[in-house]
């Protein structure tokens, strides 16, 4: 859609929001990403998301739990809570939950860093778990796998164990 197809109002609005830039706040990061899953199935997330890719399971709030699916985050890392819980938005959380109909997410997908890429190839090969390469981002490696659910996943190699990724 145009700017000249919309409204005056949207169009000062725009405006607005483009010129203020002194705004009193700002997203300092992310603080989790939600994939859905199917009803029932929480075992295979675990053996999926912890078994392969090295999350920890993070337990549910009890009010939550009783809706199914898992929450991960990374070992070590800081992103520990959620909105409204303390959490900082640092780190790495992957959280699943049970819907309805669900359908996978193909084209939408996270990216999540991985140290020893190496090593997560190796293991996704031992499990038989096939994964798509893809080089059209010069100079970085990463692959796009599925978790059990057909959720399309980017894996991004972040060099080795302990050394981080720069930028």
């Amino acid at each position: 859609m145009s700017r000249r197809a919309l409204s005056g109002s949207v169009r000062r609005h725009l405006g607005k929001i483009v010129q203020d830039r002194g705004m009193g706040h700002r997203v300092t990061g992310i603080d989790h990403v939600q994939l859905a899953m199917p009803s029932g199935r929480e075992l295979e997330a675990e053996a999926f998301y912890a078994g392969v890719l090295g999350l920890e399971v993070l337990e549910k709030p009890p009010l939550l739990a009783a809706r199914g699916g898992r929450w991960f985050t990374a070992a070590g890392g800081t992103g520990t809570g959620t909105a409204g819980t303390g959490g900082t938005g640092v780190g790495v959380q992957v959280h699943l939950g049970v819907e309805e109909g669900f359908r996978p997410a193909r084209k939408a997908h996270p990216g999540l860093c991985v140290a020893g890429f190496d090593d997560l190839l190796a293991a996704l090969r031992e499990r038989g778990i096939p994964w798509r390469t893809d080089g059209d981002l010069p100079g970085v490696r990463r692959i796009y796998v599925d978790d059990p659910f057909g959720n399309r996943l980017e894996l991004i190699d972040a060099g080795p164990v302990g050394g981080g990724r720069e930028g």
